[in-house]
């Protein structure tokens, strides 16, 4: 199987975006990039990613999508949400972080993250370094937030980093990014990146690839 047949099969096997995966239907809006922000602020502490998902869906149907309700929600209803989720470690911890930052993109970026966008230029550190200004978004917070948002913001593709390059070498593939890059269609490097992702916690996508 040459490389670029793998990285098809591993897009058919696991190419679905957390994003996706949580409910958002990712667009260059206000709502969806904010509702990404929240799911990244949940996958940066160590939790399996389905909990980090189903928690920022679950936030998301209780009415806190956006930073205004965010940030105006009761403290007890935010808790109360990811507790339905399962997400009950450190709940009260992160419920206050999801406020307090809400309140920093109100404040900061009017609550639109595309004047984030455009503040950062096409600079993945720059945008690294406005994203981890968030309360309890690391930098594997923000690395999750720049590997789902190339999806609409291409100045910062390809974004394929070390979680997705450890999946590419459990899968054969090369360790690269500008070389994976080249595997997939642009538009594809979201997917492609998750499905790295899955590849270097799931044996069960390795199999299927490598079968």
């Amino acid at each position: 199987m040459s490389d670029t047949e793998k990285a098809a099969a591993l897009l058919e096997a696991a190419g679905e975006t957390f994003a996706d995966e949580s409910g958002i239907r990712l667009d260059d809006k206000p709502a969806p990039l904010y509702r990404l922000l929240v799911l990244a602020v949940l996958l940066s502490s160590r939790v399996q990613a389905s909990l980090g998902t189903s928690a920022c869906r679950e936030l998301v149907e209780a009415g806190f999508g956006t930073p205004e309700r965010m940030r105006g929600a009761d403290r007890r209803e935010v808790v109360d949400a990811l507790d339905r989720a399962r997400y009950t470690r450190m709940d009260e911890q992160t419920a206050d972080a999801l406020q307090e930052g809400a309140g920093l993109v109100v404040e900061r970026w009017s609550g639109d993250l595309r004047r984030m966008r455009a503040a950062a230029d096409g600079d993945a550190e720059a945008l690294a370094g406005f994203l981890t200004a968030m309360p309890r978004l690391g930098p594997v917070g923000a690395d999750v937030f720049t590997r789902e948002v190339q999806r609409v913001w291409p100045e910062f593709r390809p974004h394929l980093d070390a979680k997705a390059l450890e999946g590419a070498a459990a899968v054969g593939l090369p360790g690269d990014a500008a070389t994976l890059a080249c595997l997939v269609e642009g538009d594809d490097l979201a997917r492609f990146s998750a499905a790295l992702v899955r590849a270097n916690r799931d044996g069960d996508v390795v199999a299927q690839v490598s079968s």
